[in-house]
């Protein structure tokens, strides 16, 4: 029984490793992988010239013949990679792959074009082509194993996306967008510090260009005072929202958020007075006197007009009389 057995283990093997093509309709081409051919049909989409294989696949695509647009385009350019037709060929690889809705492999795609024909004449509708599908991965939608099964998201994978836009052209149409669009990406992950880096390098850089600069600082402030959030309160968070939300409403005082961007200004003060009364009060309690006299004057400082303040100044006098009287 165990030599039969090997017997047909042998033999499987062998046949597994001798090389052959497929009969139609399933075809095998090494770098093509598996494609369909109609009986009869096989390899008759293939041509001698590639501008005579360029309007093959032109024509498939046209027709919304995807299979037949990828076979004719890739072989395009794997068979003619230099020739003038090979930048098309490859945006229309691309154009399958998204519109067949595998977004993650038509990124891809277009990013080659990027890299191998950064002169191609589609290179902006490329980049905006780019730009969409990171957005939708942006608002949710799933990644796909195996180029088929929606599974995951990933503002990893998104915020990558969005970095390579950016590369691909800093100072085109879509890369400031991209660029906040990185920061958002973080900010959804809770990654507020990556979030932050993302937003100041698109106030730096795009400093020129106000709307752009403008969002970038408002949306920095955000993720600082989030920042704050996450602890019991960040003080030091809370003073960077503070100083960006000043930048903000001093730099572009007729923006329509500048009302919004003050409120929270007010809050963050009047939480950071709240904040620094009750370690005074901590410090009070244990007669540590000077530690005491920093934190209620940082409340004075912080938000002189509050109730906190109030109470702070009370507080201050109270502790130098005592200071003084020991003094003496």
């Amino acid at each position: 029984m165990n030599r039969r057995l090997a017997f047909l283990f042998v033999i499987t093997a062998c046949v597994a490793l001798v090389p052959f093509r497929a009969p139609a309709p399933l075809v095998y081409t090494p770098g093509e992988g598996w494609t369909y051919e109609p009986v009869g049909g096989e390899g008759k989409w293939r041509r001698t010239r590639a501008k005579d294989q360029m309007d093959v696949a032109q024509a498939a695509f046209e027709k919304q013949d995807y299979n037949l647009t990828l076979k004719a385009a890739r072989y395009l350019v794997k068979t003619w990679p230099l020739s003038d037709y090979a930048p098309r060929a490859q945006y229309l690889v691309g154009r399958c792959y998204e519109a067949k809705h595998n977004d993650e492999k038509a990124f891809s795609q277009y990013q080659k074009i990027l890299e191998k024909y950064p002169k191609s004449e589609n290179v902006k509708e490329v980049l905006q082509r780019q730009y969409g599908i990171a957005g939708r991965f942006l608002k949710g939608q799933r990644f796909k194993l195996w180029g088929y099964i929606p599974a995951f998201r990933s503002m990893d994978r998104t915020a990558d996306m969005f970095d390579k836009i950016v590369k691909n052209g800093p100072y085109g149409d879509v890369a400031p967008h991209a660029q906040l669009r990185i920061g958002a990406a973080r900010e959804k992950q809770s990654h507020y510090p990556e979030a932050i880096k993302a937003y100041e390098s698109a106030a730096d850089r795009y400093h020129d260009r106000p709307q752009i600069a403008a969002d970038a600082i408002y949306r920095a402030g955000i993720a600082y005072q989030k920042q704050a959030k996450t602890a019991e309160y960040d003080q030091s968070m809370a003073g960077q929202a503070i100083a960006q939300f000043t930048d903000f409403v001093t730099l572009y005082p007729d923006d329509r958020r500048v009302p919004e961007a003050q409120q929270i200004m007010t809050s963050l003060k009047a939480e950071q007075a709240r904040g620094n009364f009750e370690t005074a009060k901590y410090y009070e309690k244990r007669s540590k006197w000077s530690g005491a006299l920093v934190y209620y004057n940082e409340v004075v400082l912080h938000d002189p007009n509050s109730a906190f303040a109030a109470e702070a100044r009370k507080r201050i006098d109270t502790i130098k009389r005592r200071t003084q009287t020991a003094r003496k």
